[in-house]
């Protein structure tokens, strides 16, 4: 979760919604690639890209994969320091990603657990197990930092 705030301070420091992700691999099964490496980083990046899904999940997502060269990321844990919002939560539901830590909830667009619950819901054919509160004073203080500055 550390590296996931860095790259959220970043995305602060770029004038950006300061959320950062990690995903790293989770199993010794490919030999080329250790446990607890990172399959992908990324912070948000919609200003900059003047993309509305250039959000930090989704990047880290589509280079994990990438370093993967497989779209199931089924050996892998995603840290990102806010609740996934309900877009990046259907993201990571596609990619298969096992387990989701995160920092701290978004009660306004929380697609994990807050409004909806999308990374375990029953109908759909992948559910992820779900950490929330890791590091939250941290992850917190960053995003409050950033809407404090912008008021």
């Amino acid at each position: 979760m550390k590296l996931a705030l860095r790259e959220a301070e970043k995305a602060a420091e770029a004038g950006e919604v300061p959320a950062g992700c990690i995903i790293i691999n989770n199993t010794s099964a490919d030999r080329e690639i250790p446990v607890g490496a990172i399959l992908g980083k990324a912070h948000n990046q919609t200003e900059l890209l003047k993309d509305p899904t250039a959000h930090a999940e989704m990047i880290a997502i589509t280079q994990a994969a990438n370093t993967l060269g497989d779209w199931r990321l089924t050996d892998t844990i995603l840290y990102v320091t806010k609740e996934p919002c309900s877009m990046c939560a259907g993201g990571i539901v596609l990619a298969r990603v096992p387990t989701v830590v995160y920092g701290v909830t978004d009660p306004k667009r929380g697609g994990a657990q807050s409004i909806f619950n999308i990374l375990d819901h029953p109908n759909l054919n992948h559910r992820c197990e779900v950490v929330t509160g890791v590091m939250e004073t941290e992850c917190r203080e960053v995003l409050q930092a950033f809407f404090r500055e912008r008021r």
